[in-house]
């Protein structure tokens, strides 16, 4: 996985001035569900609107490894800068930019749970996570500590290594270079930007998922709709920024 970072993939361009932050996505488990607007719309703050594929709206929930976390031209910091995370995210978009909305980032950091829903208003959640990862099997465990909502499994891949075609669901699901968040009352969005994802599709075995059945999406947390997996990706983050109405 290479550093090198491509920007001819991109829906829009990224911001003139420095990025913030360096990371790494490692070992991700992306698992995704038709969801009705229904259920949905009241996950969505005012200002955003779902971004729907084919008339359908989806929401991921996802495993992985944040590595390396740490600001532009400075180390990471070992015990700090990597720890396991777990998602739920769905997809939104506002004056045409389509983006990410995550619902929960369960994580083992103390400090990214602390800082983040502060200073960024994403809403970090502390649970014990583990991650472990061989080149055909990713299995993955979190216990959030305020109310014990536990995800546990595996994922084993499957065929050949893949890149998202255009106009495919992969892309709309994959392919997303923004995140918005509600800060303080007000609608903010970050750029994020990386490579195109290669992934494999997955086929999961799901042990316990009452962390995305707490959201009352309405489906069958056991049996996502869609598998993949894939090692990751070099990403490179800059600082959200407050929306005009």
């Amino acid at each position: 996985m290479g550093r090198v970072m491509r920007s001819d993939h991109l829906p829009f361009e990224m911001p003139s001035r420095p990025f913030a932050l360096s990371q790494e996505w490692r070992h991700l488990t992306f698992m995704h569900w038709e969801v009705s607007i229904e259920k949905l719309q009241p996950h969505i703050p005012e200002g955003l609107d779902i971004d729907l594929f084919d008339g359908k709206a989806y929401v991921g929930t996802i495993p992985f490894l944040m590595k390396n976390v740490r600001p532009r031209l400075l180390p990471s910091v070992p015990g700090i800068s990597t720890f396991p995370e777990f998602n739920i995210r769905t997809y939104v978009k506002k004056n045409g930019k389509a983006g990410v909305l995550f619902l929960t980032l369960d994580a083992q950091s103390r400090v990214t749970c602390f800082h983040a829903p502060r200073k960024y208003g994403l809403p970090y959640r502390y649970a014990k996570c583990k991650i472990s990862a061989d080149e055909d099997v990713y299995r993955w465990e979190s216990k959030r500590k305020s109310d014990g909502v536990v995800l546990a499994g595996q994922c084993r891949s499957k065929g050949e290594l893949m890149q998202a075609k255009k106009g495919s669901l992969e892309e709309f699901l994959f392919e997303r270079y923004s995140l918005y968040t509600n800060h303080k009352n007000k609608i903010h969005m970050a750029y994020t930007q990386h490579n195109p994802w290669q992934y494999k599709e997955g086929e999961v075995e799901i042990i316990d998922n009452t962390l995305t059945e707490s959201y009352d999406l309405g489906i069958d947390v056991l049996n996502p709709e869609h598998v993949h997996m894939s090692d990751g990706v070099h990403v490179h983050t800059w600082p959200i920024q407050a929306l005009e109405e």
